[in-house]
């Protein structure tokens, strides 16, 4: 592991039962057929979390906001973005899961936040409250409407925004590339391109340093 990247071991357990539980799915192969060749797995329009000024080194997240494995793997992803800042380019991407009542609801909510130039603050509380609203088989669109409210958007246009089919398409457009892309499940991470497959943290550590020394 990274001397410059301290990470405590409860949070290193939480982040591997992650691995076990979305691991297997990571690491089937990916279509290598003509939707694949179009998929981008980062497009100009992605989201962005950090920016390195060099753009070598970039970790793409697909990522449902229902999903347990994406919550425990989000302290370790923060956690990356401090000690890699600047040197690395997080994004996320969306990809909510059919299994999950709430999920696509979830990134329209944050999309709409996004048009407000608010994306990483409603992705933030998307996690954060996890717990609050995941697994319902009820909607939680007025749930998210209240953290939309708690961090003081325009509610007019946010509305207006999770009304607009075009909102999400958007969202849509994310999972339809990652599943041209070959992600099965959640989080899959992609770095320089390239589908990662670790087991562990110091794995994943690894991984990055060696793009970055590369």
């Amino acid at each position: 592991m990274s001397a410059n990247l301290k990470i405590s071991a409860a949070l290193v357990a939480v982040f591997v039962v992650g691995l076990a539980v979305f691991g297997v799915v990571r690491s089937q192969g990916g279509d290598d057929g003509p939707a694949a060749a179009e998929a981008a797995v980062v497009r100009e329009d992605s989201h962005r979390l950090s920016t390195a000024e060099d753009g070598r080194v970039t970790l793409v997240e697909f990522l449902d906001f229902e999903c347990e494995s994406c919550l425990a793997a989000y302290p370790f992803v923060e956690e990356l973005r401090r000690v890699y800042d600047g040197r690395v380019t997080f994004v996320a991407r969306y990809f909510p899961m059919p299994g999950h009542r709430n999920a696509e609801n979830a990134a329209v909510a944050v999309e709409a936040a996004a048009e407000q130039g608010r994306f990483e603050d409603m992705y933030d509380r998307m996690y954060e409250t996890q717990s609050e609203w995941g697994e319902s088989q009820d909607s939680q669109a007025a749930v998210f409407r209240g953290l939309a409210e708690e961090l003081g958007l325009d509610m007019a246009a946010f509305d207006a925004a999770v009304d607009d089919p075009d909102t999400l398409e958007r969202v849509l457009r994310d999972r339809e590339d990652g599943i041209a892309l070959g992600v099965e499940g959640t989080p899959t991470f992609f770095l320089n391109g390239e589908k990662l497959t670790v087991d562990t943290t110091d794995e994943f550590i690894e991984q990055l340093d060696a793009a970055l020394a590369g």
